[in-house]
């Protein structure tokens, strides 16, 4: 790689940094190389398995699951203070601190960020979970999320995005880019060539970008130019194809197309930084190819380093063997090391190695969900939730009209105790009587229509279908057979029905013939207080859509 790169965005690297890469690339063994292109998952967080297991592979990187913040920092420290190359530590700094600490805060989805309409709540965005994930020792944000949800039936972009609107998720986030360079710590925008096109999850198919060139270029890459431009260090591809822009690769996933990365990303969007794979245990890049040849094809054909693994020891095998038969030439090995350096290099690491500053203090860990972030969060969602439809005018709601409340959650997910539980703790502080539903045996007589309305003054909804891989689908599905039991919502001319969704803002899709609809795009606690806030009229809803909740159709706005 020329040195004259080195200097040029997004490196920016002095002559001394330069001399670090150039040092430390000429004194390493082809082990040392070959290992630099790893950023496995962090399993196990036992001091014996990271030396015997992960630090003797030599990695580039690492990312763990999130923890408490005091783990994942004593963790991080010791695989920097046991690494001869300081490490990329990421971690999937979406929504907040929580992508990397338990206790982190959850400031919100980058679509409810979408809904204020404010570019100030996605910098303050990034600036959370930056600052957070900085205090335990993440330097690599995979994040801001660039995809578009131009299909409301993609079910693993969705919330993630900052919407339909190109122009907005270029806004949105050069903000999260502007808030991670403050604090010092690289994002990683994804994922290219760009999701949510195709219905299909990436995790389970190798999903097809089916854009022309002409709106290739028009949104996705202008918002891709537009971060390019701006200085992002890093860009995940993901196992997606552009066939537009693959004349021999066809359907190639990106993260094994020359075209994609060298003739798309790197000669037409001027890319200078490092390239990383999405996840290769995912079945858009494992049914591509067969892994021995895909593990050295991905670095040889233009991603510089490997994310996650079937098995570490496995695919590290294939890569040496893949660089000894030929696949992965000395050029393209060293290359894509010394980006690796480079991105290192621009984040300081080499100096803050010497610094043994790394890791930061643990009084840092005192930015871990901190007042100010817990009331940065409020704000966000008080800005964001928005009021879809009304139009039986039951808003707001009153405990002493709709006493009795059957307080459904839909959704089969470990959070819904906590949301079952935070909704019943506030409605019954405003004098709501609620009644959990239970799900209702069928040999057992069921209510009729002047039971049901005499046991309810009000059905609220709780739409809990969060964002999840490997789903095919994230949509609603109802326990109750046909009308029967109190399940699907068949009373809605009987009692008044309304619908909160905390995550897919789609529902209505599902459920048109319910009249009141809300959108708060998160499940965290500061959205369900002020969802309640508001359905009680004490605060006017501000939030604006960020997509089209009404899926193209007229019948869902009734």
């Amino acid at each position: 790689m020329l040195r004259e790169n080195l200097k040029k965005v997004p490196f920016n690297l002095e002559d001394n940094d330069i001399a670090w890469v150039e040092k430390t690339l000429k004194e390493m063994t082809l082990e040392e190389k070959i290992g630099q292109l790893f950023c496995p998952i962090g399993i196990s967080s036992d001091e014996r398995v990271l030396k015997n297991s992960i630090l003797t592979k030599h990695v580039g990187g690492i990312m763990y699951r999130p923890g408490s913040s005091e783990d994942m920092q004593k963790t991080h420290l010791f695989l920097q203070n046991n690494s001869k190359v300081p490490l990329l530590i990421s971690a999937n700094l979406e929504a907040g601190g929580d992508g990397i600490a338990t206790d982190g805060t959850s400031f919100g989805k980058q679509m409810q960020v979408a809904a204020t309409a404010d570019p100030e709540q996605a910098y303050r965005l990034g600036k959370i979970a930056c600052s957070e994930g900085g205090a335990t020792g993440c330097n690599w944000a995979f994040a801001p999320v660039v995809d578009i949800d131009f299909n409301f039936r993609n079910p693993i972009t969705n919330v993630r995005t900052y919407g339909d609107d190109p122009d907005r998720v270029l806004q949105m986030a050069k903000e999260y880019l502007r808030a991670a360079k403050e604090e010092n710590v690289a994002v990683s925008i994804k994922h290219f060539p760009g999701d949510g096109v195709d219905e299909r999850d990436q995790h389970l198919v190798t999903s097809v970008n089916t854009q022309s060139k002409d709106e290739w270029d028009a949104t996705f890459g202008k918002v891709y130019k537009g971060l390019i431009d701006e200085g992002a260090l890093t860009v995940m591809a993901g196992h997606i194809s552009l066939p537009a822009y693959q004349e021999r690769d066809g359907y190639l996933p990106a993260t094994l197309s020359v075209e994609l990365l060298q003739g798309l990303l790197r000669e037409k969007l001027g890319f200078n930084g490092m390239v990383v794979t999405d996840a290769t245990p995912m079945v858009g890049f494992t049914s591509a190819m067969s892994r021995k040849k895909a593990v050295p094809a991905a670095i040889a054909r233009g991603c510089d380093m490997f994310l996650f693994n079937k098995d570490l020891e496995e695919d590290v095998s294939y890569m040496i063997k893949g660089y000894h038969e030929g696949i992965l030439t000395d050029d393209r090995l060293n290359e894509a090391v010394t980006r690796i350096l480079a991105t290192k290099a621009s984040l300081m690491l080499h100096k803050k190695k010497k610094e043994k500053t790394l890791v930061p203090r643990t009084s840092e860990l005192e930015k871990i969900g901190c007042k100010k972030h817990e009331e940065w969060a409020y704000e966000c969602a008080d800005q964001a939730i928005t009021l879809v439809k009304d139009t039986q005018n039951l808003l707001p709601i009153n405990p002493n009209v709709h006493k009795k409340v059957l307080l459904q959650i839909l959704g089969d997910f470990p959070s819904n105790d906590r949301v079952f539980i935070k909704f019943n703790e506030v409605l019954t502080q405003q004098g709501f009587e609620v009644i959990e539903y239970e799900r209702e045996d069928f040999g057992a007589p069921l209510d009729t229509v002047e039971e049901f309305k005499a046991k309810y003054d009000l059905v609220i909804y709780i739409g809990n279908i969060e964002n999840a891989s490997n789903k095919t689908v994230s949509r609603l599905n109802w326990y109750t057979f046909f009308g029967m039991g109190n399940n699907i919502p068949w009373f809605v001319e009987e009692v008044p029905t309304l619908f909160v969704s905390l995550a897919n803002p789609y529902h209505l899709l599902d459920a048109p013939m319910i009249k009141t609809y809300i959108n708060g795009y998160s499940n965290n606690n500061f959205v369900i207080e002020k969802v309640v806030e508001k359905l009680l009229g004490h605060s006017e809803f501000k939030g604006e859509n960020p997509v089209d909740p009404f899926c193209g159709r007229i019948s869902t706005t009734y």
